[in-house]
């Protein structure tokens, strides 16, 4: 039986007075991007981001001082009436992590920088016995960590990202889902041996393929090893505007229509708490409210179409599909009703158009609704085709343009570039959301590349992994300019950049 036929039910965790997991519902959560030392924006910002719905409210440290400074912040707001669960957000640094996990509810780490070096997309051949040593290295730089977060009942997220796994990890296994996977059961298998079970997991991604895929391994995984953690859901980089969202409710709906999912984040280039309506969108229009999702099928008629927009009625009734004789349905078929899972059979090589019916006048909602429920079938490249009807107020143009967009975000059909731009935080070098726009503006007369805008050195290079070009915050005013991982221009004054951005591009492509 697959694993989509199958909800995932993970262990519930405490975080603060906030449980996550089990049969709780789906948390919603966002990310600060503020100086984490400046006190009053950082509360305001978390005061935003909590009235528009969050659940939980995440922040950088990304050194002493800024691990520090979360008791002040998190004082401020249960002044002023705040009870929200906190979450540190750790890079390269265990000494901040570990004065983190006194301050708040919950720390995360990422396991490709936190004891082992940053990916430098060089192979390290280990023999099994260096290896297993890496190992118990990074086991032992994790006890203080785990001890203290055992004293404080400090909850750890173990966030898997692609493209900062370790080079140990990358020469054994690639730059892949499997190195994904194989990089939190690592994690997962030290902290088991140490009696703490206080974590969350997190496989994420700029490709929403990987976003599927590297989740659905780890539950695989994860039920080989008999144990259920709690997962938290996202698409990193996503961008902004609609090709965010729809790229974010694509990857997120996908696993969520799975059973999979405790806790969910969508990652926008914009002000964080833009990213809570979407989040909520996404979670209510799948299941009706922030309840745990489920997706039985129910015994009803569904319709479809052929190539020929012929409609036939299709009825599931004692465990098969019959056409409208009440013989059994042999065609290749999809389900429309966001009830069921995904449905194909795999006997017929006939042609498949999907046409869901929506009745939605608010096009951003429209957008939101439509890649979460559609997202899920192009990422795994069933369907041949996609026609989405609306008797709302949203027709004609828009509605092909959202066809369009659903297809690029899934990579179904490439018909303009990819931008791969990270959620602003705290570690931001430069004002990104205005960069994005003016990156997006030099080079929309390119077609098929993959351009990464990402505000520091935590999210590039290795986390735009598969960008054609980046353009990488350095320090501040400073930018470096990337030809794939590879750096071609060093900081570059930030005026100049998008200029020297568009040069190496077009140089480049003079010469194909």
């Amino acid at each position: 039986m697959s694993i989509a036929s199958i909800p995932y039910i993970s262990i519930p965790v405490s975080i603060g007075n906030i449980p996550l997991g089990g049969s709780y519902p789906i948390r919603i959560q966002s990310m600060t991007n503020t100086n984490t030392l400046n006190t009053r924006a950082s509360v305001e910002q978390c005061i935003r981001i909590i009235e528009a719905g969050a659940d939980y409210v995440r922040l950088t440290a990304q050194g002493i001082r800024e691990a520090e400074n979360l008791s002040k912040i998190k004082n401020e707001l249960r002044k002023a009436g705040f009870s929200t669960p906190l979450i540190a957000d750790i890079h390269f640094n265990p000494a901040a992590a570990e004065k983190a996990a006194q301050m708040v509810e919950k720390v995360r780490i990422n396991p490709g920088n936190y004891a082992d070096k940053r990916a430098s997309f060089i192979k390290k051949e280990l023999t099994e016995k260096e290896y297993n040593e890496e190992l118990e290295r990074i086991h032992k730089r994790l006890l203080p960590l785990i001890n203290i977060c055992r004293q404080n009942k400090t909850v750890i997220r173990i966030g898997i990202n692609h493209g900062s796994l370790s080079d140990r990890i990358m020469t054994r296994y690639g730059n892949t889902p499997e190195g994904m996977g194989q990089s939190a059961m690592e994690f997962i298998k030290i902290f088991r041996s140490e009696n703490f079970n206080n974590l969350v997991l997190s496989m994420k991604s700029s490709d929403i393929s990987v976003v599927l895929k590297s989740n659905r391994l780890l539950v695989k995984m994860m039920q080989e090893e008999e144990v259920a953690y709690p997962i938290h859901l996202g698409v990193t980089e996503a961008g902004e505007g609609e090709d965010g969202r729809v790229r974010s409710a694509a990857g997120i709906g996908a696993l969520l229509a799975e059973g999979i999912g405790d806790t969910i984040r969508v990652s926008l280039s914009e002000d964080p708490e833009f990213e809570i309506p979407v989040a909520r969108e996404i979670l209510q229009f799948l299941s009706g409210s922030k309840e745990r999702v489920s997706f039985p099928v129910p015994a009803q008629s569904y319709r479809t179409r052929d190539l020929l927009y012929k409609p036939e009625v299709i009825t599931y009734k004692d465990g098969r599909y019959l056409t409208e004789s009440g013989k059994p349905f042999q065609g290749k078929m999809l389900i429309f009703s966001f009830k069921t899972p995904p449905l194909l059979s795999e006997k017929s090589h006939e042609k498949v158009y999907l046409n869901p019916v929506f009745t939605e006048n608010n096009p951003v909602k429209l957008a939101i609704d439509a890649a979460a429920l559609l997202g899920r079938y192009f990422i795994l490249k069933q369907p041949d085709g996609i026609c989405i009807t609306n008797s709302g107020k949203v027709q004609g143009k828009k509605l092909k343009e959202l066809a369009f967009s659903i297809l690029q975000a899934t990579e179904a059909r490439i018909t303009s570039n990819r931008y791969i731009s990270c959620p602003t935080c705290g570690r931001t070098k430069f004002k990104l959301q205005d960069t994005v726009k003016k990156v997006k503006a030099a080079t929309k007369h390119l077609k098929g590349l993959k351009i990464a805008i990402m505000g520091c050195i935590v999210n590039g290079p290795g986390e735009m992994a598969g960008a054609s070009y980046g353009y990488v915050g350095a320090a501040d005013g400073k930018v470096h300019i990337y030809r794939g991982t590879k750096p071609v221009l060093k900081n570059i004054p930030e005026e100049e950049a998008v200029g020297r951005l568009l040069e190496i591009i077009e140089a480049d492509h003079s010469n194909l």
